[in-house]
């Protein structure tokens, strides 16, 4: 049979160095690469194609779960790694995702690469929408561009507005798309700061001008920058009860 092709992900090297060890002992598993962080996880996935990534939840830059969003439904089989974080444990047990708290045991290693190989595709990004809601309203968006990611502080980001399966954007430094869903950001986000004023767009507050009438039901957000964004008759309810 032919060997299981692994990625370790962790920015500890005696931690990547011991999962490395007790793989070693386990038959038909090869370690392709290993990397200390997360972008460095993100460019081994897209040049290795593995069968399978061992992934450390807490790593500085991007997190385990940063690296997972990042990539999307090209997201290979994951199994995640962790000291112990008890969000992240809530959130792979509801879905039955394994994960091995660390130090990794041969035999518990053993058993999370066969019920790797059982997952739904869509299981991983089930659990990082349930991480995610546990969390903190979000702070920055990440935005793969290419080879590189770009962080975007949400104070910077004037409004986001829903392309098909996309988001764009929009910041003082340009515009910019993003792989996600308009109504899960909502979701994520400062609910007092980021608004939903029409079913394509997501308007934050703080650069906001002012409104004016544009049709019976309807009303146009004049942005401190000039940009102009549509309002409906349900986001503008929503916007008195704020202003």
């Amino acid at each position: 049979m032919k060997k299981k092709r692994v990625i370790i992900v962790d920015d500890e090297p005696l931690a990547r160095e011991a999962l490395k060890l007790n793989l070693k002992d386990l038959e038909k598993v090869e370690v392709v690469a290993e990397c200390s962080d997360g972008y460095e996880a993100l460019k081994a996935v897209r040049e290795r194609n593995p069968d399978l990534l061992f992934l450390d939840i807490q790593m500085p830059g991007l997190s385990g779960f940063d690296v997972l969003e990042l990539l999307g439904e090209n997201a290979p089989p994951v199994i995640f790694v962790t000291a112990y974080d008890e969000y992240a444990v809530k959130a792979f047990e509801a879905h039955a995702l394994d994960y091995l708290l660390k130090p990794v045991r041969v035999e518990r290693l053993r058993l999370a690469i066969e019920r790797a190989r059982e997952l739904p595709p869509n299981e991983t990004m089930e659990v990082l929408d349930l991480y995610r809601k546990t969390q903190p309203p979000l702070r920055r968006i990440l935005i793969r561009t290419g080879s590189s990611v770009k962080v975007i502080p949400v104070e910077e980001i004037m409004y986001f507005e829903a392309q098909d399966d996309f988001v764009e954007v929009h910041t003082g430094q340009g515009s910019f798309l993003k792989y996600e869903r308009l109504g899960r950001l909502e979701e994520l986000l400062d609910g007092s700061a980021f608004i939903r004023v029409h079913r394509s767009f997501l308007l934050n507050l703080d650069y906001l001008e002012k409104m004016e009438p544009y049709s019976r039901d309807s009303r146009l957000a004049y942005l401190k920058n000039g940009n102009v964004v549509p309002v409906s008759k349900s986001g503008y309810k929503k916007l008195r009860a704020l202003l």
